[in-house]
């Protein structure tokens, strides 16, 4: 199958080119309306109906016609003089909020994207009173947008609807405050704007001086690069496609992280075939480019599947997952993976067979075989003093590893901690009002059957409510329509996003509704506390069940690859101990350092398949290729310094480039711990555990690495597999 799909593409190159050039430019087009219509900023969506906070949630939207895709700005209207307010004021204040709730807003188009290709966004927003400060120094909006806030779209109208009523109470001798999850992502977003194009631009100049410098070649550089990013775009639509058609929504980050984790591994998987390919030509001087690129690409296309094939299982576990976002975000990273790997057999090659010798234009290093260097003298001291490399490797992961001492879990919204407008305004309401006045934990309350409610019956449950230690103030009790349900407002004095709020949901408050709820009616208790209660709980469930499924899967896929018992858990006991010092190394930058509430909740699991996943591919690279060169006559100290020699240009190399494409993520805000801990992994799964550690166990086990089998070296230079496969030349060997 592998062999048929590069033989098929450098057999007919310029038609696959074509091919991908076609569906690369129209998925790029769609998937930004695509992305737009399968992602949601709901976080409490993602958990199942058995979890209090979700049932309250779809109380509210059924019984209280809350919508799912609507999102609340708060407004802060003050008299720009610092004076009270007075009655007249109030009634002005009114006056101009009924002018903006009959405004229909337009959404502000770019003039480089056709109008089909982007949803129209424009409405009219719901505006209606919300508090009074209880010194008349402020009175508060709210403002309800239909949209998911990462959308451009979306945010685009929220800029003209803040920039319209700045300008309209100010007029009016009034200043405003904007605050919520879409005024802080915006302000945000518009802060971090500079960074993120900055940051780009620099991932794209290093991923090429990289190339350059390996390849000594600018086609080689960009050419390929190209190619990455249009299978990537390609990947993109076929996500947000399947995602359509299942009826799956993607947590509003995911797209963000498929695009880095495509562009990483595309890269990855270029060097490897680019690095092979260029061996061979250097080997083989007379023989065609096509056929070099088909025996090249049928030989790679191996190695390059089973560590797609790595990811892909990793992820895909995350399918089993109770919490929504994970289960969602996993098999959409699989199936972006997939299509990176089909392209990889298929377009990569193709190039190859096109461009030829000129691929490496304008160097010459295929005219002569380099020097031995770093690489080699890697090589020579890790197979001369193994057990030290060894012990060293082990006590600086080890050391990282201790960080985990205390790790704490932060379940808040990904704070970038950036002291923007939004942030200041929500500063200056919390001096007056509760803290989570902008933000209320709301209980509902249902009656059983055919039951009716009223706001008498549930007096005891609002002084119950009222008593709990935490609470600054309880709302009046709304009725649904039918007078079935109803929902009593909590505003905390903590802050909705901290520790102190969610233990306070899901402990004092869930306490003192089910002691006061009436006979004949359940409560449920939701809002942002509620929900993150209820998803650390989640998260805990997943991740006991999740390790363990993808490590099996991978060790799976290490066995049926090696061929061997020991070779598999020495390489999975590796990844584990690299997967340990990251996370160790994160807690004790950002929790112990910086003093950070925790390590962001979803960062051990991304972290673990990321990790343990990409890791596993380098590691597949340097076993196979030390498996293949013992199976050479000679030592076998001797061969896994040859193993390294050829391994470590492209293994270093792309681990390189895939740091780099996590580091971008720090340019997004709120992902500075997954940027840190990804690049620091990556880093250390490539430069340590693939090219010390892996080679130091293995110059020490000698061929008994490859137990129950071993690969025999056999005289006169030819190698033999130690199991039955065909047999292969010196000319043969794998170099990635």
């Amino acid at each position: 199958m592998i062999r048929a799909l590069t033989g098929y593409s450098t057999r007919n190159p310029w038609k696959v080119i074509a091919f991908w050039a076609v569906l690369g430019i129209v998925l790029s087009a769609l998937t930004p309306t695509l992305m737009g219509r399968v992602t949601q900023n709901q976080t409490g969506d993602f958990l199942p109906r058995s979890y209090d906070s979700a049932a309250a949630l779809h109380i509210a939207e059924e019984r209280f016609g809350a919508d799912p895709d609507a999102t609340t700005v708060t407004v802060l209207v003050a008299r720009e003089d610092g004076e009270p307010l007075t009655a007249a004021d109030r009634k002005r204040i009114a006056a101009e909020a009924a002018k903006l709730a009959n405004r229909r807003v337009t959404m502000p188009r770019e003039d480089d994207r056709p109008k089909f290709l982007v949803p129209d966004r424009s409405q009219t927003p719901r505006v209606a009173p919300a508090m009074t400060a209880p010194d008349r120094s402020f009175e508060l909006l709210s403002v309800q947008l239909i949209g998911n806030p990462t959308d451009p779209g979306v945010q685009g109208v929220y800029r003209t609807f803040r920039d319209s009523a700045r300008t309209q109470f100010s007029e009016a001798g009034m200043r405003t405050g904007f605050t919520g999850g879409l005024a802080d992502l915006v302000d945000t977003t518009d802060s971090h704007e500079t960074a993120a194009k900055v940051g780009s631009a620099l991932l794209m100049g290093l991923i090429i001086l990289l190339n350059v410098l390996a390849f000594r070649s600018v086609a080689a550089a960009l050419l390929p690069l190209l190619a990455v990013v249009m299978i990537g775009g390609a990947a993109g639509g076929a996500v947000a496609g399947a995602a359509l058609l299942t009826g799956r929504k993607l947590d509003a980050g995911t797209p963000d992280l498929i695009t880095v984790v495509l562009l990483g591994i595309g890269i990855d998987y270029l060097l490897f075939l680019l690095f092979r390919f260029r061996e061979q030509l250097r080997a083989r001087p007379g023989q065609s480019a096509r056929e070099a690129a088909e025996q090249v690409s049928g030989r790679v296309g191996t190695a390059i599947t089973s560590a797609a094939l790595t990811i892909v299982a990793a992820f895909a576990t995350l399918g089993v997952a109770t919490f929504g976002q994970f289960r969602s975000m996993g098999p959409a990273i699989a199936v972006a993976v997939l299509v990176m790997l089909i392209g990889s057999l298929t377009l990569l090659p193709a190039l190859l067979a096109a461009a030829g010798r000129k691929m490496f234009w304008p160097s010459r290093t295929l005219d002569h075989e380099p020097r031995e260097g770093r690489a080699a003298r890697l090589g020579a001291l890790v197979t001369r003093r193994p057990l030290t490399m060894l012990l060293g490797s082990v006590a600086v992961l080890a050391a990282l590893a201790a960080g985990l001492i205390g790790i704490r879990m932060d379940y808040g919204r990904g704070d970038s901690g950036d002291r923007t407008p939004s942030a200041a305004t929500t500063a200056e309401i919390s001096r007056a009002l509760p803290a989570g006045v902008s933000d209320p934990t709301s209980v509902f309350v249902t009656a059983k059957g055919d039951g009716t409610l009223t706001t008498a019956r549930l007096d005891g449950l609002s002084r119950g409510l009222k008593q709990v230690k935490g609470v600054g103030q309880v709302a009046s009790t709304v009725l649904s329509k039918d007078r079935g349900a109803a929902r009593i407002d909590l505003y905390p004095t903590a802050d909705p996003q901290s520790q102190e709020a969610r233990d306070l949901a899901s402990g004092p408050i869930r306490s003192a509704a089910a002691r006061h709820t009436p006979a004949g009616a359940t409560a449920h208790v939701g809002g942002t506390a509620a929900i993150f209660a209820d998803i650390s709980t989640a998260v805990d469930h997943d991740l006991r069940i999740v390790f363990p499924v993808a490590a099996g899967l991978i060790a799976l896929i290490l066995l049926l690859l090696l061929r061997s018992l020991l070779a598999p858990m020495i390489l999975m006991l590796s990844v584990g101990l690299g997967f340990a010092a990251t996370l160790g190394a994160a807690t004790l930058l950002f929790q112990h350092g910086l003093g950070e509430p925790g390590i962001n909740y979803t960062l051990p699991l991304v972290l673990f398949l990321f990790v343990v996943a990409l890791g596993t591919d380098y590691n597949i690279l340097i076993a196979d290729r030390i498996r293949e060169e013992m199976r050479r006559p000679g030592p076998a100290r001797t061969a896994v310094a040859r193993a390294v020699r050829h391994t470590a240009p492209a293994i270093g190399t792309a681990g390189l480039v895939l740091a780099a494409s996590f580091a971008s993520l720090a340019t997004v805000p709120g992902n500075e711990q997954m940027a840190f801990a990804t690049t620091l992994g990556i880093l250390l799964s490539a430069l340590v555990l693939s090219l010390v550690l892996v080679p130091a166990l293995a110059a020490l086990l000698g061929r008994s690495l490859w137990w129950p089998l071993r690969a025999r070296p056999v005289e006169g230079g030819h190698a033999q597999r130690a199991t039955p496969a065909p047999a292969s030349g010196p000319d043969q060997v794998k170099t990635y």
